[in-house]
Parts: C-alpha cells; structure tokens; sequence
C-alpha cells in the first residue's frame, strides 16, 4: 500500500520505517523535517505539513491508500490538543474519504476510573482532565464518521510507552527526581516501543473498522510495587512519598487496562509481555553506565571447545 504516518516522532518514526522495510510505499510525515537524512535511509519518504494548516494537506498524493494519525500535541495544553488531535482529524476525515485503512493512535487516558478495576474497550471512558476529553471527542468523531460514512477508522487506545529514552518514572527515578504519591497503590498500565510498533503495524492490516483496541502489555503494575522493583534492581532507596494525587495530565485514575481484545484478534506474542522484562536491559544499561571503567571489560577467558552443530 502506499501509506502515510502522519506524527513520525518515537512512535511514529519507528513504524515508518517497519512499514518501509515491508514493501510499503511510505510518507514520513513532521511539522519540519530540518535533515531528511534519516527518513530517505530506511527507506520513508520525507513530507512537512501541519495538521492545524489544512492547506498544507495538499502535499499528500491523491494515491494513499491507508493512513496512521500518530501526532503529538507538543506538551501542549487542551488548545492545543483541539488544533492537533480533534480539528486534525475532522480535516482529515472530511479530505481523505477514499482511504482504504484508517488508524488512530489514542490513549487510555480516555478512562478516568479510579478503584483499580479492570477495563475493557467498552468501559464507560470517564475523563478525568480537559485534554482527556479531547481525545474522547475524537474519538467520537472517527466513530460518528464510520457508522455515517463508512470511514474505515480503526481505534487504538495506547497505554504508557516506554523503551530507549522513553519512561517517564523510570528516567525520573534514576535522575532522583522521582515521587510517590500517597500509598502507591495506583496501577500503571505500560507497554514497550518495539511491541507498540508491531501491534500498530498489525492493526493496519487486519484491525476491524469502527473498532477500538486497548495496547498495553498483560501486567499492569501498582505504583509502589514498580519503585520498590527499581529499587531493588539498582540497589538505592524509594523515592519519598508525597501527600495528594498528581494532577495536571498525569491525573489521579487507577485503573487496570485489559487487553483481551487484542489478544482475541491478533496470534501476537508479545517481546515483552510485562515491564519487567522491558525493563531489564533498561536497567541494566544504567548499571553499565555507573560501573567503575576497570568493570567495563570483562576478564580474560580461557580458550574453550565448541562443540559442533
């Protein structure tokens, strides 16, 4: 297919370039693409455009057949997050009515429980901050969209990412910045880049229009049990608790993100199908980062017979 990744930042690169690397004919698309090397190496096609310009649009080839919406807000604020996920959309919906495949990469953030319970891809979503409801309003306008028009969207709701540079407590915890709020007892929901990119890359394909998916891995974790982990694996102490909830868009829900939908769909075995193992060389690279450089190199070893295969 010829494909457009609307949104190539640590998600959205990546996917690119697997989708590339599978015979697709793929636009990588950014705001600004100031050295369009890194594109043009795997294979992506560079595009600047802005979904808040719609007039930019007219950069896309009239022959794309499927198209992810993987876009950022910036760390921008509920404005923001009209102008890039509610109005982007509505623009491309109301341009792109010939698109064969149509994916929309969301959040978990749209369910606000609070009690720890297990939700599933038909759980009320409940927002529980300004931005949140955005992301509920855009996902109402796909759906609005298929059921009208039989616009071919396809809904993935995405827990938190981590991996290489990404992990918002993790790389807090190892900087010392780290807190935990209340008893720690919130649960987090994660899943690892490199298996978000292959269920991506496999929804694409076969993800049912008018559906929505939750991504996440099969082991959400409570708040306190994840530190106390990090603690043990790097050998210093938890970070100190604080009274109160975070707020802003890390607002205080507790929820636990069921994936069976996906499983149900898709034959996937997951690289990491909990944080722990996703951690563990995430962990092991910050070890390797504090040891003493005569650590660095492992001893000489004595010659040894290997036998053959």
């Amino acid at each position: 297919m010829e494909i457009a990744v609307i949104g190539c930042g640590y998600v959205g690169m990546r996917l690119a370039a697997r989708l590339a690397a599978r015979g697709h004919r793929v636009h990588g698309i950014r705001r600004r693409i100031p050295d369009p090397a890194p594109f043009e190496a795997v294979g992506i096609v560079p595009l600047e455009l802005d979904l808040t310009r719609p007039e930019t649009l007219d950069r896309l080839p009239d022959t794309l057949e499927g198209m992810v919406n993987a876009v950022s807000s910036s760390r921008g604020g509920v404005e923001e997050y009209r102008r890039v996920y509610l109005e982007g959309t509505r623009t491309l919906v109301e341009r792109f009515t010939g698109i064969r495949r149509y994916l929309h990469v969301g959040s978990t953030g749209v369910y606000g429980q609070t009690g720890g319970e297990w939700v599933e891809e038909d759980a009320e979503r409940r927002p529980a901050t300004e931005t949140a409801r955005v992301l509920v309003e855009t996902e109402d306008l796909l759906l609005g969209a298929w059921r009208t028009s039989s616009f071919p969207a396809i809904l993935a709701r995405v827990s938190g990412i981590y991996g290489p540079g990404r992990g918002h407590l993790f790389r807090r915890y190892v900087e010392g910045s780290a807190t935990m709020h209340g008893d720690g007892g919130r649960h987090l929901n994660m899943i690892h880049v490199e298996d978000l990119v292959r269920l991506l890359d496999a929804l694409l394909e076969t993800g049912v229009p008018g559906e929505v998916y939750n991504l996440t891995d099969d082991a959400p974790v409570r708040q306190r049990d994840f530190l106390l982990w990090l603690s043990r694996q790097l050998g210093r102490p938890l970070p100190p608790p604080v009274p109160g909830e975070p707020q802003g868009k890390r607002a205080p829900t507790d929820k636990r993100v069921s994936n069976r939908r996906l499983h149900a769909l898709l034959d996937y075995r997951f690289a990491y199908p909990t944080w722990k193992e996703g951690y563990a060389p995430l962990v092991e690279e910050v070890r390797r980062r504090n040891r003493p450089p005569s650590d660095l190199t492992d001893p000489p070893r004595s010659p040894s017979i290997v036998p053959p295969v």
